[in-house]
């Protein structure tokens, strides 16, 4: 899995922070920033659920990479 994130559609909706907080940040003005581009497989979910949860379809998930 290979996770992406583009900052400049990110609303700071703050979702994917809370739902995969270890995989998630955001910086000072409250764009995303993607800390594990490669998640390990207990994030995987989550990391899933943060794409389908963001209301701008601002993260990517690359299943194959």
């Amino acid at each position: 899995m290979r996770v992406t994130a583009n900052r400049d559609t990110c609303t700071v909706s703050s979702l994917c922070v809370y739902r995969a907080p270890d995989v998630f940040d955001q910086d000072d003005e409250g764009h995303v920033v993607v800390l594990l581009p490669d998640p390990p497989d207990a994030s995987r979910a989550a990391v899933r659920d943060a794409a389908r949860s963001c209301p701008t379809r601002s993260i990517q998930v690359d299943e194959e990479a």
